[in-house]
Formats: structure tokens, sequence, C-alpha cells
């Protein structure tokens, strides 16, 4: 396409990025083009690595200095090509503003949440501190925060992952910008949540008649709230058709591929979600939990024969508040995990899920209650007690930017676990380092880069390699896929399902996609402001479910199918029980 195409209130045209590396030059984008009119939401789809995010950062001159960039970039019938650091700013944020995938990273962690807003609206915009103080408040509402008058004053970590995300997007809509650029504007949010702020971006599209450049790996997202799809594959766009025609009637192979690989509610496909010639068969995955072997007496004399892999009475959690006050983040919560066993753990953004994940294996100390795993209570245990029992249990985290070491290389954190507790040395451990990573589909190549070079969905790779190093028999999945794209994440779950079944470990998976624990979990169990509202069997709560919030999680979730998602979300909004696949 040619830049500045009229009526375009942005156009990208023949756009080459590339970056030097150890291995010599690698052309993330090459030479690819569309454009966006005003009112228009685009959605730019592929696996992680295709390009979408670069393409975005090089829009507003983000992308690192050693990045080579050639092409007619364009606002309205501006280009943005050549601009200098000063000239962008006053774009930024004014006329073209950006949701970023990581809220955590995005944020700085040293400024409150209402001073980073109203920085940001008085950089662009003449208004006195007190006004900006009010409007900044006014966007913490508009998106869904509670109690906006005590965000404001709070601080990044105080905030859960959801909670952050939608600073994050009252930042961006803050100046009414002409476009809006979000890159996985809702990989954090809970399912009600990003239903809100679907609607929001919908609406700030209609009002105000902004563009959205949508980048996501949700397809139920795209089915949702895109007009027009762009699909790149290795730097190239392979395909561009509106939204219903390419769910409809997919013309490339790899579209059908992408397509294919979605986990849809109800539908728990019986083969798992790979193509057979590339599933990993019961002696490949047998090798695999043969590679290590987690000794000896020494941790099997600590385990209690029979006992439930993870099990949780009456647990309470309580944060220090303001003034001495106290916040209940966990409410006398009890449940249980057998070996083997994997229980879905659900909920909205701040329900206590993620908490009592932290609490299961100590990285938070609760207020009241008993944590025991495999029978041993781990509540009142010394950190020296505590540490061979580390080596029965792992976690993957919801946020792998803040969670990898900056400094190390994505060889030596995978290796890290196997070297503290002492299971490999030598090529032994470099040889185990390099299937874990080939596992999740990172070449060995990538064991010398730092997490910075790598995309989110590729960090996220790396901590469940991490995660896995151990073979670990309780296993405390926080969103694990939550950054990956569908044909990655499909591929991960395989992985996961195929392992799971082979090493029968327990895992308490922590997710807010309820098609992905649909498609995992034996059991569900739902939170709601810190308490256990509905737990049973997969059927009886994502299918049968008893409670009205479940209800309204279920109805919330969206799918991909561009058809049946417009009347999904018109019942959602009438309050209505929504209608589900066939």
């Amino acid at each position: 396409m040619t830049a500045g195409t009229s009526g375009s209130v942005l156009s990208i045209a023949d756009l080459h990025i590339s970056f030097p590396t150890e291995d010599g030059v690698v052309d993330a984008v090459k030479g690819i083009g569309f454009d966006v009119k005003p009112g228009e939401i685009v959605a730019v789809v592929g696996e992680s690595g295709s390009g979408k995010s670069v393409t975005s950062m090089s829009v507003l001159g983000l992308l690192p200095k050693n990045s080579t960039v050639h092409g007619d970039l364009r606002l309205e019938d501006r280009g943005l090509s050549g601009l200098s650091d000063k000239e962008l700013r006053k774009i930024r944020g004014n006329d073209i503003a950006m949701i970023f995938q990581e809220p955590m990273t995005a944020l700085n962690p040293v400024y409150t949440v209402g001073w980073q807003i109203r920085e940001a609206l008085r950089m662009h915009q003449d208004l006195a501190k007190s006004a900006a103080d009010a409007r900044a408040i006014e966007l913490l509402d508009l998106v869904g925060i509670p109690n906006p008058e005590q965000r404001f004053r709070q601080y990044p970590h105080q905030l859960s992952g959801g909670l952050r995300q939608r600073v994050v997007i009252a930042m961006a809509i803050a100046c009414d910008p002409k476009v809006i650029i979000a890159d996985e504007p809702t990989t954090a949010l809970d399912v009600t949540v990003q239903a809100e702020i679907l609607g929001l971006l919908r609406k700030l599209r209609d009002t105000l008649d902004t563009a959205i450049v949508l980048i996501t790996h949700d397809m139920g997202v795209v089915a949702d709230l895109a007009d027009r799809v762009v699909v790149m594959y290795q730097g190239d766009i392979v395909e561009q058709a509106p939204v219903r025609e390419l769910f409809a009637r997919p013309q490339q192979e790899y579209t059908k591929r992408l397509l294919a690989a979605v986990p849809v509610l109800g539908q728990r496909p019986e083969g798992g979600l790979l193509f057979e010639d590339e599933r990993m068969d019961a002696t490949e995955a047998q090798r695999i939990a043969e590679e290590i072997k987690l000794s000896d007496a020494e941790l099997e004399a600590k385990i209690e024969a029979g006992a439930h892999a993870l099990e949780i009475k009456n647990l309470v959690l309580d944060f220090p508040g303001r003034r001495g006050n106290k916040v209940r983040a966990v409410d006398d919560v009890s449940l249980h995990i057998e070996k083997g066993e994997i229980l879905g753990l659900v909920g909205e953004s701040g329900s206590g899920k993620s908490t009592v994940g932290r609490c299961a294996i100590r990285l938070l100390e609760p207020t009241g209650g008993t944590v025991s795993i495999a029978g041993r209570d781990i509540t009142t245990l010394s950190a020296k007690e505590l540490r061979p029992l580390r080596r029965y249990f792992s976690i993957v985290f919801q946020d792998p930017a803040s969670t990898l070491d900056p400094k190390m290389t994505i060889g030596d954190s995978v290796a890290e676990p196997l070297m503290l507790h002492k299971i490999l040395s030598g090529n032994e451990l470099d040889n185990r380092v390099t299937s874990l990573l080939d596992k999740v589909e990172l070449s060995a190549h990538y064991r010398n880069r730092y997490p910075h070079e790598l995309s989110g969905g590729q960090r996220q790779r790396v901590s469940i390699a991490r995660a896995l190093s151990l073979n670990p028999q309780l296993l405390i999945a926080d969103e694990p896929t939550s950054a990956l794209d569908v044909s990655v994440q499909a591929t991960v779950l395989d992985l996961f399902l195929n392992l799971q079944q082979t090493l029968q470990f327990a895992c308490l998976f922590i997710s807010h996609d309820l098609a992905v624990v649909d498609l995992l979990a034996d059991r569900v169990a739902v939170m709601q402001h810190g308490k256990l509202v509905e737990v049973g069997t997969r059927d009886e709560v994502l299918h049968s479910p008893r409670e009205e919030y479940t209800k309204r999680l279920l109805s919330a979730a969206p799918v991909a199918d561009p058809v049946l998602q417009a009347d999904r979300r018109a019942a959602w909004e009438a309050g209505r029980v929504a209608p589900v696949a066939d």
C-alpha cells in the first residue's frame, strides 16, 4: 500500500526493520504496509516474534538505537520517519498513544499511579495540578478501578496485574488521541474486566472516532473488537481481510492453522490442540521425564505417602493498609489438589487467586490457616527446613519481564535451579538446558541472549522451561500462557498436558482464560473478593454453574467467532446469560 492513502489517519508503507545479533543481521520486518482509517480497529495478529510489536514501536520511534528502520510512516499527512526525539515527544501520548503489554515495566515503580497519569496530562495540556488530579481520578474511575481516590495515591506494586493494566489504559486515553496502539491490552485482565475494557475502547472509537491498532494473540478479542485483521508471519504480512471474512474463509494455510489452535470454551478437543505431526509421543515425554531424577531418599523422607499434593485449610491473608487498617486479600479459603490432578483457579483480577498461589509455596506468609505440601505443614517450617522441599514444587509467574534476572542469560536462568540443588553439572547440565529450550520452541542460540532481547511470549516460554527444570511434583502456574500467541500457546499446553500425564505432577492452574482452564483442568475453583464461591468438576463449574458470579464470568469470555461473539456481547451487556458455541 502507499503511505498517505486518502482518508487514513495512520499509514505504514514498505516498512523494513532489522537488528544486529551475534548470529548476524535479523530482518524482523520485511517490507510490510497497511493503513488505518479514523474510527477503524485493525487487529495485527501472528506468532510471537512475527514482527507485530516492533512494527508498532517503530511508529513512535521507540525501537532500540541498534535497530535499522526504513519505510514511510505517516500520521494523516505528516511524515513520522526522521522526526527528532523532541518532535516525537509532542506526538507520543497526545496524537498517538500506546498501551504496553507489560504494565509493571511500563509504569515507574517510584511514583504513585496518580502522579504518573497527572504528568501525562500536564505534559500535553495546560492544566493546573488540582485539575489534572481530578481528571486522573476520573480516568481511573472510567477504566473500572474501584476506589479511584485511594488508588490514585498508591504505587504500581500495590496493585494487581489487572489493575496496573487499567492504569496504563487510563494514561493512554488521557489526551483523547487520534490513534491508540494497543499492544496486548487485555493480557493481564480477567474476562469481566476484559469485556469492560473492550467496551471502553469500542466506545472511545465510536464517540471520538479514534483509530485503534490492536496487537493481540487472543482471537476472541479480535472477533469481539476488530473491523479488519492483518496476519503476520516471520516479518511478512500473509493475509489481510475484514474480520468476519477472515474467520469464515481464511485463505492462507498459516491463518487456518492459527485459527485451529484457538481453544474454545465448551469444545475440549479429544486429541489435544496440536496437529498430529506436531504432537510429542509418549516415548519422547517419558524420555524428558527421566532426564532428571528428583533424588533419593532425602526428599522422599520429607513427604507423606498418600497425602494430598497440596492442602490448604482456612487460609487467611491480610495486607497492611493505611492508618494501621488491614486489607483482607484471602478470607477463609480451603482447597486441596490430589497427586496428578490439575485444579483450575479462576476469578476476577484482585479476587485473591494469585495470592493463594503464592501462599501455597510460602512466597507469602499467611495470617492464618495452614498449607500442607505432600502431608507436611509448611506454614511453621523455618527457611532451612523448607529448602529441601522446594525441589518438590515450582511456580510460573504471570509477568516474565519482572521475574527473570535481567543480568543473567537465558541459559543461566534455566540452569540456575539445577545448579542450586546440585542436580546436574557440566555437559549434562548444558544438554538439559538445550532440551528444555527446545521443548518450549526456543532454539539453542537463545541461551546466550538476555531477557530484554526476547519478545514477551519468548520470555514466558523461558519461565516455563525454568519451572519445569526440576520435574516438580507440584506446579503453581500463575497465568503461564497469558503472554503467548495462540499457536505457541497450543504447543506449550500440549507439552504441558503430555508432561503432566507422564509425570503426574499436581498443578494449581491460575488463569483468567476460561477456555484454557476448560482444556486442562480436572476440577475448577472460583474466587470472588478473597472467598471461594464455587468448587466442582470442570463440567459442573464451567458448563452447569450454580452461582450467578460464575455465570457472569462465563458470559463475559470472548469466543473466536465474530458472529457469535456479537450476540454474546449484546447478551452480556444486557445482563443475560450469553449464548455458547454449538
